[in-house]
């Protein structure tokens, strides 16, 4: 089967987006215009590196580790995240945490099989256990090791994370690669709600991944729901993890294809899903649905590039992610009615995602509205 959800190989390695390379250039830039949150509450900001450095190092104090030279060596390579020279300078006080970072940040290193014990210790101070989870949770997504990074996360709290956007963002990451849609919605909501300078380049993924959300049916026989969980299962399998998590998983994929069989089955012998003279491809059925789909399709809507089901909230991201490549290519009226059709689409409490969305390809391309 063809694969249905995003690349998060592209994703995690910082491209995240399926844009240009050109376009991602331009959206690595840190919002510094100040303009008003998509929702008009936003109350989390990146941390100032003043503050981040303050904290860290009245901690490190507290704990009778700290070295000026050996923290101001980490602290000052600004090739380095901030995300990344917090949690580094944080770990000179706990032993622990810096082999966890160094195991989790190594490419040759077994993958971590728990998320560090430190991300659930409450004695520990919030801002330090926050930010060596979300920089253990950075290199594990990048690993493809999303229940522990979850986890992680988890263990946190985003207020006192040095950068809430990629608390956010990672989180919505590990939600959605393992098919916890409401989480994942939450935590693209909060990104979108209340992060005043979340970079364009999480809010075109998160929206990325929202969009891509709403196609997923509530049925579990859905094809696509099972793919899904055989993507699962073979990630798990790559990360050489075959216990009884992965062996539940696909427990679940045996049982739903025998239930989906079983339904064709009792639809033939009812007189149901007859082809043409049984000229269906791939077992299609003659009311145009494909076995376990939800959608069913209605009047032709040739106009629309974007609509997968009318009315239904269908959005094709394959489509979304090619019109956010040609975006600065397409004339207004074009934009325009894009805008007109995947508001449609989609249900009205939707509305600011789309519009923050369509604002941020809009500040990639340089237009100015």
């Amino acid at each position: 089967m063809s694969a249905r959800i995003l690349s998060w190989a592209i994703l995690t390695a910082g491209c995240a987006c399926a844009l240009s390379a050109n376009m991602m250039a331009r959206a690595a830039e840190p919002n510094k215009s100040g303009r008003t949150p998509t929702f008009g509450f936003s109350t989390l900001r990146t941390m100032t590196e003043e503050a981040a450095r303050t904290q860290a190092v009245e901690w490190l104090r507290s704990t009778g580790r700290y070295d000026a030279a050996t923290f101001d060596r980490i602290w000052n390579d600004q090739g380095r995240s901030l995300i990344d020279r917090t949690a580094d300078v944080l770990a000179l006080g706990l032993p622990q945490a810096q082999a966890a970072l160094q195991q989790v940040r190594d490419p040759n290193a077994p993958p971590p099989e728990a998320a560090p014990a430190f991300v659930r210790d409450s004695s520990l101070d919030p801002f330090v256990r926050t930010n060596l989870a979300l920089a253990f949770a950075k290199a594990a997504v990048n690993r493809k090791v999303y229940e522990e990074a979850l986890e992680a996360l988890n263990g946190g709290v985003v207020e006192k994370a040095v950068d809430p956007a990629a608390f956010l963002f990672y989180k919505a990451v590990c939600e959605h690669a393992t098919i916890q849609k409401s989480a994942a919605t939450r935590s693209i909501l909060r990104l979108l709600d209340e992060v005043a300078d979340a970079p364009d380049r999480y809010k075109l993924v998160a929206s990325l991944m929202f969009f891509e959300m709403q196609n997923w049916s509530p049925d579990p026989k859905d094809l696509a729901n099972i793919e899904r969980l055989m993507d699962n299962s073979g990630r798990r399998l790559e990360l050489a993890r075959a216990g009884e998590k992965t062996q539940d998983i696909q427990r679940k994929i045996i049982f739903r294809l025998d239930e989906l069989i079983k339904e064709l089955e009792n639809q033939q012998k009812n007189g149901g899903g007859q082809c043409n003279g049984g000229n269906c491809p791939n077992g299609g059925q003659a009311n145009g649905k494909r076995p376990g789909s939800q959608q069913t399709p209605s009047s032709p809507a040739p106009d629309s590039v974007i609509m997968g089901g009318s009315g239904k909230g269908i959005v094709d991201e394959k489509e979304l992610r090619k019109i956010a490549e040609s975006w600065g290519t397409l004339p207004p009226d074009k934009r325009a009615k894009i805008i007109e059709d995947i508001n449609r689409d989609l249900p009205p409490k939707y509305k600011p995602i789309i519009d923050e969305y369509f604002k941020a390809l809009n500040r990639i391309h340089g237009y100015s509205k």
